[in-house]
Order: structure tokens, then C-alpha cells, then sequence
């Protein structure tokens, strides 16, 4: 079987081991979304990951779920990104950008705009904003006319991405957010082009990744699903046609990847391998927060077929999580009250293991 240690060949990067570091949101970036020494030093500490995704990145303001989430979309994102990049690259890492528009998922408080979506679909609980949890508004319905733009802002994106010395991106399509509202069939009630119908629902989301592609080159550019996840409220009808009609359409672009949460029955994910035909990552813990994903967890979806394997919480709490788990070593348990709240406490003070000399 193959091992998590092996190489493996992603595009144009080789990466040392199986071992994915998972998107997470940590709230933790400046004023105006620029990138900070901090971030530079933390994801620089987990670089022996095979492949690093960042935490959600908004294209663009109207993009923005959270407060203190970083940008891609001004000057001085790309320049406050690249002390990152360079960290992680300095440690003989590789790192995408993971790519988030909102969607309905946010709040005027936080970005000063009404929040858009497919449809006047609210999502189902409270969103963060600058002065704690409210209610999530209303979102203004996109026009016909207005879906590309939104769609192209992944594109604009991406190049920044490049610009800052990302080795690619990967559009967040998972867990509530726009690319999964348009494909959900309780937040999209369209009745155009873009909504309906399975070959309807999924244009939005092939045309944002197409746009991408377009953009930075397939090789450069992976996307997050989470196939009948229900996060932020969102349902999803005949999730096995939707996601095999979905993967159909995104297998000529040439994709680096394919990364899906274990969020459907688990013959649905190894179905949905079978119509992937190129590289998979799986996220195999659902649902979140249940544990950290372990060496069990990631030899069983080796075993099924997943080509790589990604680590959230894991490797939050655990910077050298590679050689912890090469080692059978202990994990460290995250501290969950640390997640958002902004300072260096449970985010650069996880202890890397003390190896004897």
C-alpha cells in the first residue's frame, strides 16, 4: 500500500510526503488583510508538510466571511504575502493559497457591504463580525449579469496569488461558502442559467475554476469540495450526480487537484474517486472538531485511493506533525479556545516534539 511518507509529484512540485496541511482559519491577519511576521513564522514551522494550503483568502472585499482574515486583491496584500512565502520556501516548503468568497456568510459590520449570494437566502446562524457573533443577514440575489464577475474574482485572485510567490491556489468550493451556495439546492433557487438544474448549479463554480486556470495554468490550481455537507445551512440534492456531472466538467482543465471532506457516505467518496481522474486529496475527519486526523485515518483513504492526505487541527497543534507521525510519537491536543482570538498564544507556541540528540 502506499505509505504517507512516499513522494509524490504534484504538477510541477515534488512533493516529500503524502502529509496536506489543511486550510484553517485563524483570524489572525492586520488591518486592510495584509499578511503579518506571525503568519510568516507559523506556517514557516509546519513546512515539512508535503503541501501547505493557507487559511481562506477573500478576493475581494465583498468576499470577506470574517474579521482579521487576509486578502489577495490589493497591492499591498501581494507585497505583506511574500515574507510568507518566502518563509515557507526558506524551510523547504511548498504552499498554495486557499481561495474564500463568503458568499452570503457575512456581515455589514465587517466588510460595509451587504452580503451577496445566489439567492435572498439567509444563512442558517450566527457570523462572526468585529463586535462578536450576530445573526447572518440577508444577501442581495446576484444578477445574471453580475455571476461572472464573481467568478472571475477567483482568476484575479490566483494571479495575485502568483504575484506573491504562491506555488498555486485552490478554490474553496466546501463548508457554506459562494461555490457551495450556488451548488446547493436550498441556497440557490435560481431560475436562469445558473440555477436548477444539475448542469445549471454547477457552472458557476466550472466557470470560476476554467477562469482560474485560465488565469495561472490547471497545474497551479486545485479546489476544496465537501459533497452533502450541510455547514451554514446549505442542502444539496442528488450530491452523487451533482458532484460526478461536477467532477466531469473540471476533468479537462487539468486540475493539480481534487480535495474532498469526508462529508458524504463513504461509498460516495470512493465513487467520486473513481470519476476523478487525476490527483485526490482527501480530508477524511468529518464531522469537524469529532478528532485530529491520525496515521489510522490517513493509511485507511490511502488504501481507497486518495493520493494525499490533509491535516487541519493535527497539524495546528502539532508543527512537526510529519515526523510525529513517521515516529508513532504522541500528538498535542489543540486548545480550541485559541483559534480566533487574535496574539501569538496558540499559534506560534505549539512545542515541536523533543527529539533526543
Amino acid at each position: 500500500m502506499t505509505s504517507l511518507f512516499t513522494s509524490y509529484q504534484l504538477g510541477g512540485l515534488t512533493l516529500p510526503n503524502r502529509m496536506v496541511m489543511a486550510p484553517m482559519t485563524r483570524a489572525r491577519a492586520a488591518a486592510g488583510g495584509l499578511a503579518t511576521p506571525s503568519m510568516a513564522t507559523y506556517y514557516a514551522q509546519r513546512a515539512t508538510a508535503g503541501l501547505i494550503v493557507s487559511e481562506g483568502v477573500q478576493p475581494s472585499l465583498i468576499g470577506q466571511s470574517n474579521p482579521g482574515t487576509p486578502g489577495l486583491f490589493t497591492d499591498e496584500q501581494v507585497e505583506a504575502w511574500r515574507p510568507v512565502t518566502a518563509a515557507v520556501h526558506a524551510n523547504g516548503g511548498r504552499i498554495f493559497a486557499q481561495l474564500m468568497h463568503g458568499g452570503r456568510v457575512s456581515h455589514p459590520d465587517t466588510t460595509g457591504l451587504q452580503p451577496v449570494g445566489p439567492s435572498a437566502v439567509p444563512a442558517v446562524g450566527d457570523v462572526f463580525t468585529p463586535t462578536g457573533p450576530q445573526p447572518a443577514p440577508m444577501p442581495r440575489a446576484l444578477s445574471t449579469t453580475e455571476v461572472p464577475e464573481h467568478a472571475r474574482s477567483y482568476a484575479r485572485a490566483a494571479q495575485r496569488a502568483v504575484e506573491a510567490d504562491f506555488d498555486g491556489v485552490e478554490l474553496h468550493g466546501a463548508n457554506g461558502y459562494l461555490i457551495s451556495q450556488f451548488l446547493s439546492s436550498n441556497a440557490n433557487l435560481r431560475t436562469d442559467r445558473y440555477g436548477g438544474s444539475i448542469a445549471n448549479r454547477i457552472r458557476f463554480v466550472v466557470e470560476a475554476v476554467a477562469a482560474t486556470v485560465e488565469a495561472v495554468g490547471g497545474e497551479r490550481t486545485g479546489i476544496r469540495l465537501s459533497p452533502g455537507g450541510t455547514f451554514w445551512g446549505v442542502e444539496e440534492s442528488e450530491v452523487h450526480d451533482l458532484y460526478t456531472a461536477l467532477l466531469t466538467e473540471l476533468a479537462p482543465l487539468g486540475l493539480a487537484y481534487v480535495h474532498l471532506e469526508a462529508t458524504a457516505e463513504e461509498a460516495t467518496l470512493v465513487a467520486l474517486r473513481r470519476a476523478w481522474p487525476g490527483t485526490l486529496v482527501m480530508n477524511p475527519v468529518f464531522p469537524m472538531g469529532a478528532k485530529q486526523t491520525g496515521r489510522d485515518d490517513a493509511d485507511h483513504w490511502l488504501g481507497l485511493g486518495a493520493d494525499l492526505i490533509s491535516f487541519g487541527r493535527a497539524f495546528l497543534a502539532n508543527p512537526d506533525l510529519v515526523e510525529r507521525l513517521r515516529g508513532g510519537l504522541p500528538l498535542t491536543p489543540v486548545d480550541e479556545a485559541t483559534y480566533f482570538q487574535g496574539g501569538d498564544t496558540g499559534f506560534l507556541t505549539y512545542p515541536a516534539h523533543q527529539y533526543a540528540a
